[in-house]
């Protein structure tokens, strides 16, 4: 094994959060393409989809990666595209992900990011909370290392998992009435970009606790 010195792992270190800083817009990106191409493969039939969906929150505003409406629920999928190894749980703050050299990154429980997309489309459709189904989704070359929740997945399971749900438990009409909802969105935007990056960066130094509001 080829030894490596302090110097060597600084250097390491140092090139890694340049990596992690200038990459993560492009590698998100990048997930949710794929996660979108996922979704694509579904019966258009029984499934309509939404991505990059705005909404406004009590602290700004909040981005959804996609949106799911069928009769057999309203699924919200929040999609992380990361390497390396995963650790977490339900009830973390805050999941830690480990990469070669045994560097860590800490990242917010996307199950807690999620339930702030949830509330806000619940919000926005006047929908019944128990329609709203919230998905997790990894992408790329990562491995869960601790036990996660049953809507904590990798991409392969992504389609057998929304397939799974085939109790029919909204109306066709109720279906038109949230896509058509979505889709006016979609034509004229809550909140514009720029606003909803400055409500990003403001959260990210500010942040509060999704379901009670506190910092």
């Amino acid at each position: 094994m080829q030894e490596v010195n302090s110097s060597s792992m600084s250097d390491i270190a140092f090139l890694l959060l340049v990596f992690l800083s200038r990459s993560s817009v492009d590698r998100g990106q990048y997930g949710e393409y794929l996660v979108a191409n996922e979704i694509a493969s579904l019966d258009k039939d029984k499934y309509i989809s939404f991505h990059g969906i705005v909404l406004k929150t009590p602290d700004g505003s909040t981005q959804i990666d996609h949106v799911l409406i069928s009769q057999y629920g309203i699924f919200v999928i929040e999609t992380k595209n990361l390497t390396g190894w995963i650790f977490g749980g339900a009830n973390q703050k805050k999941w830690t992900q480990t990469l070669k050299y045994g560097y860590k990154y800490q990242f917010q429980n996307p199950l807690r990011q999620n339930y702030k997309h949830t509330k806000a489309l619940q919000n926005y459709l006047s929908v019944n909370k128990d329609y709203i189904i919230s998905v997790v989704v990894f992408v790329g070359d990562s491995e869960f290392m601790t036990e996660m929740p049953d809507n904590v997945l990798t991409l392969r399971e992504l389609s057998y998992f929304i397939e799974s749900y085939s109790g029919k438990i909204l109306s066709s009409h109720e279906v038109a009435q949230y896509s058509n909802k979505l889709r006016i969105l979609d034509e004229a935007p809550l909140i514009d970009n720029q606003k909803h990056i400055e409500n990003v960066y403001k959260n990210k130094n500010n942040p509060i606790c999704p379901k009670c509001g506190v910092p």
